[in-house]
């Protein structure tokens, strides 16, 4: 197993803090369908450490029960350091999504994190790519309001089954250029997001994706069919796994890379698509 090394867009945990809290539901709003923005308080020290491409790891089950057993790793949606509030993206799609959305303002949360890597912005890009698929939303809306209020150049592709479950243009900086594609074409684009990358390919200096993995298999064909030169631009990508444990003890979420196996709670989420094996 390849060891850790922690990277530039990540900050050490203060001296005697823990990532391990409390967290207080203190709004839920519905959004893309049947998904819901969850904020919970934290400890300021969290919310400082907290950045785009991370993750939460929570425990949704009621206090004293022990099903679900393991924690869901969620990705941090939004981090408000004013208000000590972190807020995630929840799709119901198990018990323990389904519980977590369930639950009303006042509910305790115990909370892990923020655990991963980040996404990456390098010292010399100017316009970035962001492809989202689902609710791989979340973590490019919180790199892409970062990269704004860095003076840099932002178009967001996301891709969804229908206008419903898309994110809602409002959840974007004015800034921010968005297109969509849709499956049935209720808006945007007819078709695969990755269909829409071309256009793209020669204005961005980087390129940040996250969403299903069969999503990542059509934009690394897209990107090898319409590059305009040998190399291979910078593609970092947030793997979706089940990181129960966050800790890289259970190797439930390895990915395999050029380097070996690698785990995605603690040498992920974030990987350069290019050093990642793709079968």
């Amino acid at each position: 197993m390849t060891a850790h090394t922690p990277t530039s867009t990540e900050r050490p945990t203060p001296k005697g803090a823990t990532r391990i809290f409390t967290g207080v539901i203190t709004h839920t709003e519905p959004t893309m369908g049947d998904s819901s923005l969850i904020t919970f308080t934290a400890p300021e020290h969290v919310v400082q450490m907290a950045r785009p491409g991370q993750f939460v790891d929570i425990t949704v089950r009621e206090q004293g029960a022990y099903d679900p057993l393991l924690r869901r790793p969620i990705s941090i949606y939004r981090a408000d350091k004013e208000r000590a509030e972190l807020t995630i993206l929840v799709r119901p799609f198990g018990r323990g999504s389904r519980w977590l959305v369930s639950q009303p303002t006042g509910t305790q949360l115990n909370v892990l994190g923020p655990l991963g890597n980040a996404f990456e912005i390098a010292p010399k890009s100017r316009n970035l790519l962001m492809v989202a698929g689902g609710v791989g939303a979340a973590p490019l809306l919180m790199l892409a309001e970062e990269a704004i209020t860095r003076g840099l150049s932002v178009t967001y592709l996301m891709g969804a089954a229908n206008e419903s479950t898309l994110l809602p243009a409002a959840a974007l900086r004015d800034e921010i250029e968005y297109v969509v594609a849709t499956d049935d074409g209720s808006r945007g684009h007819k078709g695969f997001v990755t269909d829409l990358v071309p256009d793209y390919l020669q204005w961005a200096d980087q390129i940040f994706t996250c969403g299903p993995t069969p999503m990542f298999h059509s934009l690394r064909n897209t990107i090898l069919a319409h590059r305009s030169t040998e190399r291979f631009p910078n593609v970092q990508v947030s793997v979706e796994r089940t990181m129960a444990c966050a800790l890289g003890a259970c190797l439930g979420c390895v990915v395999e890379t050029t380097s070996g196996m690698q785990t995605s709670c603690v040498d992920g989420p974030v990987f350069d698509m290019q050093k990642v094996v793709w079968s």
